[in-house]
Order: C-alpha cells, then structure tokens, then sequence
C-alpha cells in the first residue's frame, strides 16, 4: 500500500533537513539554502511537487544506507526513482569534470558535452530528472554571481555550452537566458561588463519611450477590437553579444535594442495584429520570421518582425497567443501532464494523450544537438558524430556508433563477452543479434561459457557488426587461432625432424635460441608457414667438424682433380690432395693459405679465414704457403672456364617477389644460383645463396647489384 500522497513536498523537507543541517556543497552553498532556491525555480516553470520533493530527497539519499527502500517506504515508488536517478546523474557528471580538470578548456567541453549527453540519454524516460538538473545548474550559478565565490570554468563552459542549449530544446526561455547570461558573465566578464554598460547609458530613455510606445500601441489595438497585452521586452547580454558577433555588428547597429511583445487571444489575431503593425510601421523585410506556420524544432511558436518609427528607430516585435507565451516561457514544464497517483509501470508515471503528443518530439533523444551543434565554436570542436548510447541491465552507459547490434556491445562492454555472444535482449525482449540498437534502449547480452565468434559476423551483407572496433577483435580471435594451429604444426614438424636425427634429448628452448628466436612459439610459427629452411636446423644438429689441427703426421699424397682445387699450387708439394674449405670458400684471386689435415691433404683458406688466424696461431707447423696457380688467377680472354662456390648474404624488408626479384639479378649478371637459405623475422628477410663464379673479383659487380634491388639494405660475401 502506497503512503498517502498529500502534502509531500512538506514531508520531504521535514525529512531531509535533520540529515542535511549545517552541510554544504563543494562550491560552499549551503546544501539546504540549494534545495530551497531550486524547489523554487521549478515551482516558477510549473514544475510538479514531486519534483520540487524530489530536490530535497536527492541530497537526503547520500546519507541512507539503503536509500531507494528508504524513500519508497516514506514517498512512492515515484519520489524514490525520481530522486535517486537524479542523484546518479549528479554523481557521474561530477566524477567526470574531476576527471577533466587538468584538461584543455576545448577537450573539456567535448568530455562534458558527450558526458551530458549520455547521461540524459540514460534518464530520457523521465524528463523530470533533466528539468531538476536544469534548474539545479541554475541555482548554482546565481550563487557563485550573488556571493563572488570563484567558479570552476568548466561548470560556467558546459552551463553555456551544454545546459543552455538543452534548455532551450525543451522550449524552457526563462533558464534558457539566465542560464546563458550568468555563465556568459563568468566566462568573459570584460565582454559582458561593457555590453551591460552599453545598454545602460540610455536606459531610462529607451524604457521612457518604449512605455509611450506599448500604450499606444495597446490603445489603437483595442480600437481595433483586438484584445492584447503589450509590453516591452528584456533584451539579453549574450543574445546581443552573439548577433553582434554572427553578424559583425557594432552595438548601435542592432534592430533589437527595443523589444516589444504583443499578446492576444487567438490565432487570427496575431496576423491581423501584423498586418495592422505592418501598416502602422514600416516594416524590415529582410527581418521577419513566421514561427506560428513553421514552428522551431522545440515548438516555439510565434511572429517576429522588425519595423521603424516615423524617426526611423528600430523594432523587433513578437507576437503571439497566450499558450504561445506560456510555452515560450516554460517550455515542456508548461505542458507537464503526470498523474503522480501509485500506478504500476516505470516510477508509477503515466501521462495524458496530450501530453505524450508534444513530448514526443523532445523524446528524440537528444535532438536538441543538432541546434547546439549549429554554432561556430562547437562545429570546429567535432563534436556530435554519428553516435548512439544505450544502458546495461545496471544503467551503466555505453557509446557505440549509429546502426551497431548487440554485438558491438558486447564487444565494447567486454571482449571476451563479445566472444561468448549468444543472444540478446532490448528492453527485455529477444532480439536478432543483427538488430540496429536505437538511443536510450536498455540491452542485455546471453553469453555462452566458453567458446569463440561466428565468422558470418565478419560478413557485412549480415549486418552483424557496425563497429570496426568490434570487427577487429573478431578478426583477431580468429589469427589467434590461425596463429595456434601453425604452431601446432611447426612444433610436429621439428619434432619430427629430432627424432629423425636422433636428437630428442635437445630442448627445444635452447634450440630456438641458438637459430636467433626469442621463443619457441616463434620459432615453430616460421616453421608452420614455410619460411625456415629445415635445412639450417640440421646443420645445427650436425655442426660440420673443424679441421683437425691435432691431426698425425700421415699426409694423404694425391694428384690433384681438374676441378676448382685442383687449380692450387701447394709450394714444394705439387702431388698434394687440396680442398677449398667451406668456412670461407676462397676463390681467386684472393689471398689464399693452406693447412694440412688428416684425411683431407691441405685445406685451402682465405688469408683472412678466423678458423685459418686461429689455426696460425696454434699450429703454425701445419700451415704452408699456398697460390693459385696462374690459370686460376687469370681473367679475360682464354682464361679457365673452372668455378668457386661462393655464399652471398642478404638482408631485405620482405615483401612478396623478392626472392622472385634478387633471382632476376642472378640470371641477367649470368651467376648461376646452386643454393638457397631463407628466413623471415618481423618482416626481415635473411638469406644465403651460394653461387658459382669464376673470379671474386666479378662478384664485386653482383653484389652491387644486388643493392640496388628494392628493400635490400645489405648484400655481402660471408
């Protein structure tokens, strides 16, 4: 059973003022002094007594261990959500201009703006919370100006730029000019200084001769029998700094300076009160505005025009019926139709059909933005893509761009949420998971214990995914899978190759390092996608034995073989068997040593070889004065036609075609290619190719070939 609904707004103070004595706000106004001014201002618009409650009980609730249970006993379903939706707007918008300070005064309002507007997007189902705030914001500034307390710049910029605005969307004048006045005097005081100087100069004259006008004015209307209440009307400090500004005007030349509202009873008498203003007055055409035929987007409704006396002293006009007016003035608050009755449904609100008629258009959430988004300033900020914001089933709020599923916001929410996507409902009931969310919707995600994506989400013909945010962490998890199983087979490859050879003692951590990888994983990813020759790894396995400096005497005498070795001359022993040592493979003309092995006669090294320094070094006994002879010296012209293995090493960025490429130079320098070794790093690619040429001193010409092959870095003999 509901409690009884009389007099609330006097319970709720009686309430809330014990909990709230002595307290204050951070800017130091006294907590209950705010509640008192802002129960007030929305008395003023017309605000209903559950909203001027709901601003003592929104303080009340920060001191009650269980406040919504709290309140609902004492006030309503309807008073408890009202208060403490309020309450969650004020504490998120507080954490986040905490969280901005140190920010620039430009990236400050774009926070503030979005911030605002999700918020306002998550409370749109009551408006009642946006006009509280409104108001709240209000009172806030008439503090700060009243008692010369210092304001945060960041609360005067989204006062101006984001509360302002909000209040003119919802057709609410009367915050709407105060809102941006005070804030406006905050955040450029000379500007406003001298503006307000300007308008007082001549003050009482102006207001001398509008009087004269507004009598004469109402006479000759009601001679007319058109019954009206004309008056002068206010002009604003910020309304004329920005049509001074927009339009590159100086002070004197502005039509509005004087101000004049007509009010009548009907329809056809605001354009028969214009046609009769029109003849009376010379009217400035280019300065008339029909807002009754064409009303604005928060159904301002009215006619503005502008004329001259007979001493050519301009006017602007407005007139209206007196629903217009009260619409002007207070906006959505004019038409505020809740029956604060206890019905079941959200906050126990319902409202009359007339009522849901004109609130509809507000309820598009948030288009006030496209009026905001109009002025210079805020265009050139970026501000207002094409986003869309939706709640969790906790009312936390999340962005996401216009036409995402409920798999982009599973994916925003959380990754591995997304992942385990299942299903999804809106507004409590189950949806495709391809459905477009709209603004303001509340989605909650069904998820799977473990599992992965569909790839039809990466399909866009199905509209599974809008975010390409979300689109790259799908594409992800599946590489991570790709990844996994071309590990699984590199991995068995080398297993394979261990036992194989023998060697499956060896770890595999050690083996990794030795080939220059910084884990195993990567070293099997090269091997599962073919770009690591197994050879290399066997040559690991079986290193190629020194050349044995311990060898006996016994000297293996063998006449030398017509190939590439057999071109060396070993001094005082022509008999002897030579080889060309792989650990260098010298090749004419370059300085040559020999040394003599068990076996293997004399192995034939470059002078420069660190195996051969190392051999001089320890067994100088051995080592014997070598030459080629002259046939393998020789160049040009009948020169031997014998050939060396040589190895080139060279370092690229990969890319596709290169190998295709360096090939290519091979074949036009005529270097015949008898082997290849390739690896590929990060994107660095090593090779080896060992060719055959006659003389090193052709190679030269190779290599600098070689060079200049795109995304070669370097290109040497080893």
């Amino acid at each position: 059973m509901l409690p009884k609904q009389a007099n609330m707004l006097a319970r709720a103070k009686a309430f809330a003022e014990p909990l709230l004595t002595d307290e204050t706000l951070r800017n130091g106004e006294n907590v209950l002094d705010h509640a008192h001014a802002v129960a007030r201002i929305l008395d003023e618009i017309g605000g209903s007594e559950a909203m001027q409650a709901a601003t003592y009980l929104i303080y009340a609730s920060f001191h009650l261990s269980n406040p919504h249970e709290a309140i609902a006993r004492r006030f309503g379903e309807t008073y408890a959500s009202l208060a403490l939706e309020t309450s969650k707007l004020m504490q998120v918008q507080g954490q986040a201009r905490s969280g901005s300070g140190a920010r620039k005064s430009g990236e400050a309002k774009i926070e503030h703006t979005e911030t605002v507007r999700k918020m306002l997007l998550a409370f749109s189902r009551d408006l009642r919370v946006v006009l509280i705030r409104l108001a709240s914001r209000l009172q806030t500034l008439r503090y700060h100006a009243n008692s010369k307390v210092p304001i945060d710049r960041l609360l005067a910029e989204e006062s101006l730029y984001v509360f302002a605005p909000l209040a003119n969307r919802l057709g609410i004048w009367q915050l709407k000019w105060e809102l941006e006045d005070l804030a406006f005097r905050f955040l450029e005081p000379d500007t406003y200084r001298e503006v307000a100087k300007q308008l007082d100069e001549k003050r009482r004259e102006r207001e001398h001769y509008m009087q004269t006008l507004c009598d004469t004015v109402c006479e000759q209307l009601q001679e007319r029998h058109i019954q009206a209440t004309v008056q002068g009307r206010p002009k604003h400090i910020y309304s004329i700094v920005k049509k001074m500004r927009g339009k590159s005007l100086e002070f004197d030349q502005l039509f509005d300076i004087r101000a004049m509202r007509i009010i009548v009873q009907t329809v056809e008498d605001c354009y028969e009160t214009l046609s009769w203003v029109h003849t009376r007055f010379t009217p400035v055409e280019a300065e008339f505005d029909d807002y009754i035929a064409k009303p604005k987007p928060n159904g301002y409704q009215s006619l503005h025009t502008v004329v001259r006396d007979e001493e050519g002293r301009a006017v602007e006009i407005q007139i209206r019926t007196q629903a217009m007016h009260d619409h002007a003035e207070n906006g959505v608050a004019a038409h505020w139709a809740y029956k604060e009755a206890g019905t079941k449904g959200y906050a126990g609100v319902s409202a009359t059909g007339e009522y849901d008629s004109k609130i509809a258009v507000l309820r598009q959430l948030l288009a006030w933005e496209r009026e905001f988004a109009d002025s210079d300033e805020v265009r050139a900020l970026g501000l207002f893509d094409d986003r869309i914001y939706v709640m969790t089933p906790n009312a936390s709020i999340v962005e996401l761009p216009k036409g995402a599923t409920p798999v982009d916001f599973a994916y925003t929410v959380h990754t591995n949420l997304g992942h385990r996507c299942r299903g999804a409902k809106i507004d409590g009931v189950m949806v495709a998971l391809n459905t477009p969310l709209q603004n303001g919707q509340t989605v909650e995600i069904t998820a799977a214990k473990e599992g992965g994506p569909s790839r039809d989400w990466l399909n866009k013909d199905l509209g599974y995914l809008c975010s390409q945010r979300a689109r790259s962490k799908v594409r992800a998890w599946f590489n991570a899978q790709a990844l996994q199983d071309t590990i699984a087979k590199g991995r068995d490859i080398v297993e394979k190759v261990l036992q194989r050879e023998g060697k499956t003692a060896l770890k595999l951590e050690d083996i990794a390092g030795q080939l220059g990888f910084k884990s195993t994983d990567a070293f099997f990813e090269m091997v599962g996608k073919d770009e690591f020759s197994l050879r290399t790894l066997e040559v690991l396995l079986h290193p190629a034995q020194p050349e044995d400096a311990q060898a006996g005497d016994d000297v293996v005498l063998r006449k030398p073989r017509n190939t590439g070795s057999g071109k060396v001359l070993v001094v005082g022993m022509d008999s002897l068997m030579t080889h060309l040592a792989k650990c260098c493979m010298p090749a004419p003309p370059d300085d040559i040593g020999g040394f003599i092995t068990r076996g293997k006669g004399v192995g034939i090294h470059r002078s420069d070889c660190p195996n051969f320094q190392k051999m001089l070094e320890t067994t100088p006994e051995r080592v014997i004065d070598v030459q080629w002879s002259d046939a393998g010296h020789a160049q040009g012209a009948g020169a031997s036609q014998s050939v060396y293995p040589v190895d080139i090493h060279v370092e690229a960025q990969d890319r596709q075609g290169l190998l295709r490429d360096i090939s290519d130079v091979f074949t036009r320098e005529r270097t015949n290619v008898i082997g290849v070794q390739t690896r590929s790093h990060k994107s660095t690619a090593t090779m080896t190719f060992t060719v055959e040429i006659q003389n090193a001193t052709r190679l030269q010409g190779v290599l600098a070939a070689v060079a200049q092959v795109q995304g070669v870095r370097s290109a040497r003999r080893k």
